[in-house]
């Protein structure tokens, strides 16, 4: 993935509302340019299909005061959920690396709910806003669960901290990572908690935010420079408390001590 997307980890953050914020509106060229940069963008599983449309706000149900809404498409195939969310996260960085606010949008209904053949998955909301100060300024300060909550095992520096800070649907954050002789990533469902969404939703947007969450560990070990092996696992949906995702082998020099204590 291109490493200039993970410098916009920091800097992102999820407009709830683009109310009051500037005047300013995305031209045709950088339309044209969203467009042309989801066509570069690396999926998670390169034989499902996606495709993207842009929209203006009231051709959805959307409304947050957003210019615009992105909404993504997909084949529905095993593992598409997580493929958008892999996909949609590069655009959501990219899309604030052009200083256009995103908020990633679950419950909206599109105008179109299939395009070419595909099935829509969800859409992001998005407006203008080259305003700095509108934007993250300290990541940390964000309601997260903590890294013990999230991670057993050795921790890695650079990357650890970081992932726990991936945007999930109702801050579910439903991840859970186990560092042992691999990394392996699991959909993690605390039993009986669920936020505001409802029941038979909850796995579904899980899935993408496990998508969003591979994309994040992804950029971290990366920019680490810790090379790796992926291997994807099937996740059905069920509502099992933990369902394993992802298995990732690491270069030798994690091994030679990149890692930190755990």
């Amino acid at each position: 993935m291109n490493n200039s997307l993970y410098e916009m980890i920091f800097r992102r953050k999820s407009f709830h509302s683009f109310r009051n914020v500037d005047e300013e509106h995305i031209s045709d060229e950088e339309l044209a340019g969203i467009m042309n940069a989801y066509a570069g963008f690396i999926p998670l599983i390169s034989d499902i299909r996606t495709a993207v449309r842009i929209v203006p706000a009231e051709e959805t149900s959307c409304r947050r005061d957003e210019e615009y809404c992105v909404l993504l498409y997909s084949e529905v195939k095993d593992g598409y959920l997580q493929n958008i969310g892999y996909l949609g996260e590069q655009l959501d960085l990219w899309l604030v690396s052009h200083n256009i606010g995103t908020l990633w949008f679950g419950i909206g209904k599109p105008d179109e709910d299939e395009h070419d053949g595909m099935k829509f998955v969800i859409m992001i909301a998005i407006r203008k806003i080259s305003d700095d100060s509108r934007y993250r300024k300290d990541m940390y300060k964000s309601k997260r669960k903590t890294v013990d909550e999230i991670w057993e095992g050795s921790r890695i520096e650079g990357v650890t901290e970081i992932v726990r800070f991936t945007p999930s649907a109702c801050n579910t954050q439903p991840w859970f990572v186990r560092n042992r002789e691999k990394l392996s990533v699991y959909r993690y469902r605390k039993p009986g908690k669920r936020g505001i969404m409802p029941k038979d939703m909850v796995t579904f947007y899980n899935r993408i935010d496990i998508g969003i969450f591979l994309c994040f560990l992804e950029l971290c070990l990366q920019h680490q420079g810790i090379g790796f092996q992926r291997e994807l696992h099937s996740d059905d949906g069920s509502d099992d408390e933990l369902i394993l995702n992802a298995e990732y082998m690491l270069e030798s020099r994690f091994e030679e001590g990149i890692a930190g204590e755990g």
